[in-house]
């Protein structure tokens, strides 16, 4: 049955997504957003990059929904009642619905215990404008987490010439790229003026305000500024009692549906449940909250998907260099071909898979997303 009110709860990339996807689907029923971030709906991969590098004033671009006819309320989601298809709002307000795409994202996981003070993340817009702040005045930094963001913010360090010291029990995007690609990555982000430190377990905070970390063997570091780069917490408080989150997030299948009829969720809120592509795994990247915010509205209104609840593409910028890859992740051992040279900062590297399916990587060269994808697309063997 073709819903009559869909509510969204969340002004995400999801959630925007999803609400457009909604009016472009031919929905003409009642529309709403409910969103806790006071600034609005902003696209957050400018903040470890632009907001960080440039030194001018960052206002992030309007996402208007001029022409849509949907509601927006900014006031954080608090209590949902399955039941009854409730959800309350903090400030007092109960917002009945026939169908809710769940899409209220993640928020960035402390390191440091409530109270403590001195910790930074980036995750908002606030958070990207504090850190920016500081940056001018830093003479040196410590970033806990050699993923993407922990990354990104070391680099806008160094750009800076803010001496940087990145602490991790792995190498730079080991988890994420597999060993061949970090190894590279590594080399050029220490030539960059990144010192990557990498350790046996661990390391913890210290002081209160925090002014270092203590790495495992009681040896502490101590920066002007230390930043944690440890991951994401989704954010589903509102969810307690209705059994339909985790750890991992709120749980979806290929359909974006969760395991309560007329509920659906995208974005970094959600954990994709095992099946294809694979175990249970929470992908939380730009490309995927825009495939399932697509995903969960088609489904919302009973509507076959377009594609699948995910998208294996995904860009960053380390040390000065842009990469952008298209395929299954980590890309185990050596490519299969490389056009260029790792280097020099340009090439494009091939990891053919055993299904057919190929891992593309644009390493600091210039290559149109929709190239990358052609040549990730499987061989046909007809």
């Amino acid at each position: 049955m073709t819903p009559r009110s869909v509510l969204v709860v969340g002004e995400s990339l999801a959630g925007t997504t999803a609400a457009r996807e909604l009016r472009a689907l031919g929905h003409t029923g009642p529309v709403t957003i409910i969103g806790a971030e006071r600034h609005g709906a902003y696209s957050r991969p400018p903040l470890s990059k632009a907001v960080l590098k440039d030194p001018g004033p960052y206002d992030p671009p309007v996402q208007g929904f001029d022409g849509l006819d949907i509601d927006i309320v900014r006031s954080p989601a608090t209590a949902a009642d399955m039941s009854r298809r409730t959800v309350t709002t903090a400030d007092g307000r109960e917002f009945r619905y026939d169908a809710l795409i769940i899409t209220t994202g993640a928020e960035a996981r402390r390191l440091a215990a409530p109270g403590r003070r001195g910790e930074l993340v980036l995750r908002t817009l606030d958070d990207a404008r504090l850190l920016r702040s500081r940056l001018q005045t830093a003479a040196s930094a410590l970033v806990v987490g050699a993923g993407f963001l922990g990354m990104e913010v070391a680099s806008a360090c160094a750009a800076r010439g803010i001496p940087v010291t990145v602490v991790d029990v792995d190498r730079p995007l080991e988890r994420v790229l597999g060993g061949y690609l970090s190894a590279a990555i590594t080399a050029r982000a220490e030539a960059y003026g990144i010192r990557c430190l990498r350790t046996s377990g661990f390391a913890t905070l210290a002081g209160d305000p925090v002014h270092g970390v203590t790495l495992p063997g009681g040896t502490e570091l101590t920066a002007d500024l230390v930043v944690s780069c440890a991951g994401e917490t989704p954010c589903t408080d509102w969810l307690a009692g209705t059994g339909l989150a985790d750890q991992l997030g709120v749980g979806i299948d290929s359909d974006c549906a969760t395991a309560v009829p007329g509920v659906f969720a995208a974005g970094d809120v959600t954990c994709l449940r095992g099946g294809d592509p694979g175990p249970d795994r929470r992908a939380p990247f730009w490309s995927n909250a825009v495939a399932q915010g697509k995903v969960a509205a088609a489904s919302a209104l009973g509507l076959p998907p377009a594609g699948p609840p995910y998208d294996d593409y995904f860009w960053t910028e380390v040390a000065g260099l842009a990469l952008k890859v298209v395929g299954p992740l980590p890309a185990i051992g050596e490519p299969t071909t490389v056009d260029g040279s790792l280097d020099e900062g340009r090439a494009l590297l091939t990891w053919k898979h055993p299904d057919g399916r190929s891992t593309v990587v644009a390493y600091g060269m210039r290559k149109r997303v929709t190239a990358l994808r052609a040549l990730a697309e499987p061989v046909s063997t007809q």
